[in-house]
């Protein structure tokens, strides 16, 4: 990527007033400044490094971080961060924190600062806090005293030296990437005050004259711009090469694809596939359009509204805990004021936590555990290290009892109601997740009994909310149980959630009011990614067929290994949409779907971005009735950015999926998407998945004025976005790793 959107990889001119943090040969860090590193191994005059400057060296395990706390707040008063860095590309992000009222920055991923970290030297990279979130220019005003360089889910390895607080940052002019987009647009980026008049273009060797259209920058990242060019002609397959100052962009523009959409051939979209999990804030759902918003996860199967109290479980050593955030009733406000609709995870168990510190496994009761909290030494993870789990104490040291009549109490004094809820998370493997709660796997009968008891309650206490179940975790239990296939065996060798639809159609006969709206899954891709190289990029773009597609045999265990007690036609492909609607039609017709956890197995890389928006196009496409995008999304980062392509402020796909019919279909690498919602102006998304740009050529997209939004690419991982000209049937050029919205006007 040549963009250096939220970084500048550039010298800055310092003033006197700089501050260090760390300086290579000092062995320490500075006065004043405060190691609150954690879960992390240290060395501070560690020389073993490139060239045997003294850096710091650091070992972080998954999620930990190197973390610096200034005695004196730095609040607003430097203009960025320089240090150096080196490792294998180790998986870091920074950000910037208050320990006064826990603020933060948004992330920023290493891999958005350079993408050349390595072992045999040291790379300067200096952060602009310009470029930060909410800042109109600067950092933020707050009482800022925290430096954090945070792990990954796979920890990371690397030394870092030089960390200095920058008064004043000088931006060398420079242009970073020009590429060409849509019929003929040049989508130029640039830092520092550049001469625009510098930028030429030359078609298969001969020039073509170029029209400045507009010049533009994000409002939540104001140092990044955009400029967009018109060509005096059509983009045509050959060669394009952009000469901006001193730089070169050259591009191999591939023959024309064929496709067609038929606006008169449409199915409805369900307004509630644009959902997160716990999304932060109100701007944040109207900014990226979140429609469903879900209070959800492991934690909440412990949730006590009564003291707003919760248990980590497994994730975090049994320990109880303040709920965050805290108070599910003003989550719902919040979550309302912004125009999303809820979604409430109930407890469904029969223990919740109980106050706010205890925890399950102490190590004075139990000395011999695998692990123990590296912040509360006492605490234990509740297993040998052999893996196995110790004996679970009396649920009373933790949790106090939880029923039915409690939660009704909850839910019915609940000022602002939620408009579905789901029976608990994940029930089916409490036994694991909620070890010291429910110690013995749950089989198919009690998941049904829970299931039933609890939309009955909040059927009555709530009256018009939908209810979704079960809520299973992944693939391998939508078949069995925890208690496993002598489960299945037992139930005249019906697969679970067959099954478990066919009760829920015979308890509504019973209890005379269907008690299930929505079949509730949560699903997340099989295959391994984690190595984040081309090939495993290439894998998690191409996995989303797995979504739909019933020739895709995924590429993961579920590909592989057949278990003969399954019942599934197909057991190979995992043809998640249509086999679950096909399950709902011969089992329980009329039961919507949702799946209310989702990920693309790379949140901060740009593939993880692009995987986010060919699942939202999938998802409308496949009449999918409501999703929810599990973790945290940063509203800038490429996740984020996939609902902002979509819904955010100022766009809209449409109410209705039209077809999309392509001469050479290939989603391995192609994602093209319509929308309609007068049945007259059309919207598309297209995302490119390939390391190569992609040239359409689509039929009946009519002539006109059209809003363009695009992330990824050279560009990066930023909201541009302008407004331009389209010719009828034109061909379209997307940039290679990018994904664009276009919206008749």
């Amino acid at each position: 990527m040549l963009w250096h959107a939220l970084v500048v990889l550039a010298a800055a001119l310092r003033a006197a007033a700089d501050q260090a943090v760390y300086t290579a040969g000092s062995g320490a860090l500075a006065a004043g400044w405060e190691n609150w590193s954690w879960s992390s191994t240290i060395n501070f005059a560690d020389t073993t490094g490139p060239g045997g400057l003294e850096a710091i060296s650091t070992v972080s395990g998954a999620y930990a971080a190197l973390s610096f706390f200034d005695e004196t707040p730095f609040a607003n008063n430097f203009a960025g961060l320089q240090f150096e860095i080196s490792g294998d590309q180790p998986d870091i992000s920074f950000y910037v924190s208050s320990s006064t009222d826990n603020d933060q920055t948004s992330n920023i991923e290493l891999t958005s600062m350079s993408t050349s970290v390595t072992t045999s030297n040291f790379t300067t990279i200096l952060i602009n806090f310009s470029d930060l979130p909410g800042n109109g220019g600067v950092l933020a005003t707050d009482s800022w005293d925290r430096i954090n360089f945070q792990a990954g889910g796979n920890g990371a390895t690397f030394y870092i030296t030089n960390i200095v607080l920058l008064s004043e940052i000088v931006v060398t002019p420079e242009f970073l990437s020009a590429e060409p987009l849509a019929g003929n647009l040049l989508a130029v980026t640039s830092q520092g005050a550049v001469n625009l008049s510098q930028v030429s273009a030359t078609m298969n060797s001969k020039n073509v004259p170029l029209t400045k259209l507009t010049t533009y920058s994000p409002p939540d990242t104001p140092a990044q711009t955009i400029t967009y060019f018109t060509l005096a002609q059509p983009i045509t397959n050959g060669s394009l090469v952009v000469t901006a100052g001193t730089s070169t962009f050259s591009y191999s523009i591939p023959a024309v694809k064929y496709g067609t959409i038929t606006i008169g051939n449409t199915k409805a979209i369900s307004d509630l596939i644009y959902g997160v999990n716990f999304p932060t804030d109100a701007p944040t759902i109207s900014t990226l359009g979140v429609t469903l918003s879900r209070w959800g996860g492991n934690a909440v199967t412990a949730y006590n509204p009564d003291g707003l109290f919760t248990n980590a479980g497994n994730d975090w050593y049994f320990e109880n805990r303040i709920a965050s955030p805290p108070d599910a009733d003003a989550w719902i406000a919040m979550v309302n004021s912004a125009n999303s609709k809820s979604l409430l995870t109930i407890p469904s168990l029969d223990w919740v936590a109980k106050d706010a510190t205890s925890y399950s496994y102490p190590k004075t009761v139990y000395p011999d555990q695998a692990a123990y909290d590296p912040y509360n030494a006492d605490a234990g993870n509740g297993q040998f290290p052999n893996g196995s789990w110790v004996a679970p104490p009396p649920q009373s040291d933790a949790y106090t009892p939880w029923n039915t009549s409690l939660a009704a109490q909850w839910l019915k004094g609940l000022a602002h109601k939620p408009d579905i809820v789901t029976v608990d998370n994940e029930i089916e493997i409490a036994s694991n997740t909620h070890q010291d709660m429910h110690p013995i796997p749950m089989g198919y009968d009690e998941e049904l009994k829970r299931v039933i008891a609890t939309a009955t309650m909040a059927k009555s206490a709530l009256p018009g909310v939908s209810v979704a179940a079960p809520s299973t975790c992944a693939w391998w239990y939508y078949w069995t149980s925890s208690v496993g296939y002598t489960d299945n065996a037992a139930h005249n060798n019906q697969d679970f959630l067959p099954w478990f639809l066919a009760q829920m159609k015979a308890q509504e006969a019973t209890a005379g009011q269907r008690l299930l709206d929505y079949l509730d899954i949560h699903y997340y891709y099989g295959a391994d990614t984690s190595a984040n190289d081309a090939a495993a990029k290439a894998l998690r773009l191409r996995m989303t067929r797995s979504l739909w597609d019933p020739e895709y045999i995924d590429e993961s265990y579920i590909g592989t290994s057949v278990p003969a007690q399954w019942q599934e036609p197909n057991p190979n492909a995992v043809w998640l949409i249509p086999r679950m609607q096909q399950l709902i039609q011969q089992h329980y017709p009329g039961t919507k779907l949702s799946i209310s956890e989702w990920a693309s197995t790379a949140d901060t890389d740009i593939t993880g971005g692009l995987v986010a928006v060919d699942a939202l196009g999938i998802y409308g496409r496949e009449g999918v009735d409501g999703a929810t995008y599990w973790g945290t999304v940063d509203a800038k980062g490429p996740i984020g950015l996939a609902f902002w392509l979509f819904r955010g402020t100022g766009a809209q796909f449409g109410s209705k999926s039209v077809q999309v019919n392509m001469a050479d279909r290939n989603e391995d690498v192609l994602g093209v998407y319509a929308g309609t919602s007068d049945g007259k102006k059309v919207s598309l998304v297209i995302v490119n998945k390939d390391v190569v740009p992609v040239n359409l050529a689509i039929s009946n997209i009519p002539a006109g004025t059209y809003f363009l939004r695009h992330f990824g690419g050279d560009a990066g991982i930023a909201k541009w976005q302008t407004t331009i000209q389209i010719a009828a049937n034109g061909n379209l050029v997307v940039p290679a790793y990018t994904a664009v919205f276009l919206e008749e006007q």
